[in-house]
């Protein structure tokens, strides 16, 4: 079976299933593992926005939906030419991936067979659930059982060393200008490393919402995981952020690689939450992961 996957979190779950050499189209946004970009065929591509400020990406996100535009490319001869069985793509944000409407539209131009799955998960649970989708599709689903009982596994041991624990308030800020809280699971990351997160719409999209409101809610600790970025980009907006909150401890966390993408690395993300969150109580996480700012 060729595989197709039209999203980041898609391509994480297909290597993380072994599925990796099955794969032959990808997105240019697709950086983990490294090699997924550079290996296989890039079948969607995007606006660079290194070098944009977060407001300037919010005003040219909104510029391009005011006038019926996409954020992403579909390159369809490309992706006709890979002869895929199965297409990997989400309907749940626009702003991460193209819709699954929009490649079946091509397909059926094209004259193209391929299965379109779509992964659309709104909690942690979901996300877990969407693993085992993509190995059922693959024809692999004991696979995903192994994978999935690991991840809960991991997630059950970062529980048993919070247990007992106070939990602080945290306030995860998706992105920095305009401000954003938190949406769909990553309020769960938070109650499973061990917060009550404050401010957040779970299971549901992030919101914009205004300093003031943020400051009501009284969080804690804030922690800034501005999607798109990894951790030195989520640094640079955590700075101006710490402003907003005087004396309240904030932390900069890999959102790509931790919390906005709904993949295996959400567990990672727990794990380096709860670290911040309980010093002491979960083992240190990489340097590369969160990192306290103010």
């Amino acid at each position: 079976m060729r595989l197709v996957s039209l999203l980041p979190s898609a391509t994480e779950i297909v290597y993380a299933l072994g599925l990796g050499e099955r794969l032959v189209g990808v997105t240019f946004e697709c950086d983990e593992p490294p090699s997924a970009r550079v290996e296989k065929t890039v079948v969607v591509g995007g606006r660079d926005t290194k070098g944009m400020a977060p407001a300037e990406i919010d005003a040219y996100v909104r510029s391009q939906f005011a006038a019926g535009a996409d954020l992403y490319t579909l390159h369809a001869g490309a992706l006709a030419a890979l002869a895929p069985d199965l297409i990997l793509t989400q309907d749940l944000c626009r702003v991460c991936a193209l819709p699954s409407g929009h490649v079946e539209d091509a397909l059926e131009h094209l004259g193209c067979r391929a299965d379109v799955l779509s992964l659309d998960p709104h909690t942690l649970d979901d996300v877990l659930g969407t693993i085992v989708a993509v190995a059922e599709r693959a024809g692999v689903p004991e696979r995903a059982a192994a994978l999935v009982a690991g991840l809960r596994a991991r997630l059950s041991a970062v529980a048993a060393r919070v247990a007992g624990r106070p939990r602080p308030r945290v306030l995860v800020v998706e992105w920095a200008d305009p401000p954003f809280t938190a949406g769909h699971w990553i309020p769960d990351l938070v109650t499973a490393a061990g917060g009550e997160p404050v401010a957040a719409h779970p299971g549901a999209r992030s919101v914009e919402a205004a300093w003031p409101d943020l400051r009501a809610a009284h969080p804690d600790l804030v922690v800034v995981s501005p999607c798109g970025y990894h951790l030195e980009g989520a640094a640079e907006q955590a700075v101006p952020v710490a402003a907003h909150f005087p004396g309240t401890p904030v932390w900069a966390i890999d959102a790509d690689g931790l919390v906005v993408r709904p993949g295996p690395r959400l567990v990672d993300g727990v794990e380096a939450l709860a670290a911040a969150l309980h010093p002491g109580a979960a083992p240190a996480p990489p340097a590369d992961a969160i990192r306290r700012i103010a």
